[in-house]
């Protein structure tokens, strides 16, 4: 049975969701740009992730089953949980026997954020907060991730408006929701291979 989540759905099939749908491809174009670039092994997974994200999503707002549901929340959840503490290795130097403890720490983070704030939206803000948090710390690309952060902020009031808004706009305002996230994605993959160019050229 199919889903309706999105004001964009008003009938079912694969392309009920036909803006929602094909948005997704700006995250498969992000992971292309991204995979041409030169990074080491751990780095590289994440294009590959990111096109996982696309792909998932594409089949949600196509399918839109509970299965396809779960499969988009959790390649994004995957992603975050790699960033983390991939992030603690590639910019922090943390060994990576140490740097998976930033997996458990972030999930505590989210379960708290999660009883604080019970709304919708309120399962993507512990990934804004994070990025808030790294452009504090990392000394270099901190316009790297404040340049994500103030996107994915724009793209998550964009996200939690959508039904709002529907009556005004019919198209709704999800597939703004892929556009900018697949700019937020590309911005902390391109400073994580950018961080780890540079490392490499100075060894």
């Amino acid at each position: 049975m199919q889903v309706d989540n999105y004001c964009e759905r008003l009938a079912p099939g694969l392309w009920g969701e036909p803006l929602n749908a094909f948005t997704n491809i700006a995250f498969l174009v992000a992971a292309v740009l991204l995979a041409r670039r030169h990074a080491p092994p751990s780095v590289r997974v994440l294009p590959v992730l990111l096109a996982l994200v696309g792909l998932a999503s594409l089949s949600f707002h196509t399918m839109a089953t509970e299965f396809t549901g779960w499969l988009d929340t959790g390649f994004i959840a995957v992603f975050v949980l790699y960033y983390v503490v991939g992030y603690a290795h590639w910019f922090h130097g943390v060994r990576w026997s140490l740097a998976w403890l930033a997996a458990p720490v972030f999930v505590g983070f989210a379960f708290a954020i999660g009883l604080l704030v019970r709304v919708g939206p309120a399962i993507y803000l512990p990934a804004l907060l994070v990025m808030i948090v790294l452009t504090g710390l990392a000394d270099g690309y901190r316009a790297w991730f404040a340049a994500a952060a103030v996107v994915f902020a724009v793209s998550l009031t964009l996200r939690t408006v959508d039904e709002p808004l529907c009556a005004q706009w019919p198209a709704g305002t999800h597939f703004l929701w892929h556009l900018l996230n697949a700019v937020v994605l590309y911005l902390v993959t391109a400073a994580a291979i950018t961080r780890s160019a540079r490392a490499a050229s100075r060894s």
